[in-house]
């Protein structure tokens, strides 16, 4: 199940990280780079969507695609908040907080599935809504302009960032509220 279409496309969204990064460095106007780099991790954010529904609509699911997705979706999103940061459109702290949460999070994920409790962290809506946010908030913040000469793109994006990092909090301290009995259970 390695060469599923499921899982290329996953793969395909970390061999797209530095695409994305290197269009920042091409030879061209900052207004085309932002398009294309917003063009390209909205093709492959969405590819986050398509991936799974074909892996169940062609029952190409597999332990491998499971534990690949979520890498790749955190991947690109590390990716694109190191570049917002560096292109002063993202605050550091904003970055850390997400990126940290992200580190926490799957290590607690990892170790209570070791203690055979995974479940107890299994994905719960706050995450998904925090991710979806994320999604919405860092092409608006990459494109950084106009939209359709109505939307202040950065301005929104820096709404929707500051609400996924509040997100990111809640999702973080749902989690470790949820693993601490079993964590409670195995210390003593």
């Amino acid at each position: 199940m390695f060469y599923t279409i499921p899982t290329l496309m996953t793969l395909a969204r970390i061999v797209a990280i530095p695409l994305i990064v290197g269009v920042y460095y091409l030879p061209m106007a900052q207004e085309n780079r932002n398009l294309v780099a917003t063009s390209m991790f909205v093709l492959f954010a969405f590819t986050d969507w398509l991936d799974g529904y074909l892996a169940r609509k062609l029952n190409q699911t597999s332990a491998f695609g499971a534990f690949l997705d979520p890498v790749a979706d955190k991947f690109l999103v590390c990716a694109a908040l190191l570049m917002l940061v560096e292109m002063h459109r993202v605050h550091v702290l904003v970055a850390l907080v997400i990126i940290g949460r992200e580190i926490a999070i799957s290590a607690l994920r990892e170790w209570m599935a070791q203690l055979g409790a995974g479940k107890s962290v299994a994905v719960h809506m706050v995450g998904k809504l925090k991710t979806t946010v994320q999604m919405v908030a860092i092409p608006f913040l990459l494109f950084d302009g106009m939209l359709f000469n109505l939307i202040d793109t950065r301005q929104w994006g820096e709404v929707l960032i500051l609400l996924a990092t509040l997100l990111t909090i809640w999702s973080m301290v749902y989690y470790i509220r949820k693993a601490l009995p079993e964590i409670r259970a195995r210390v003593k």
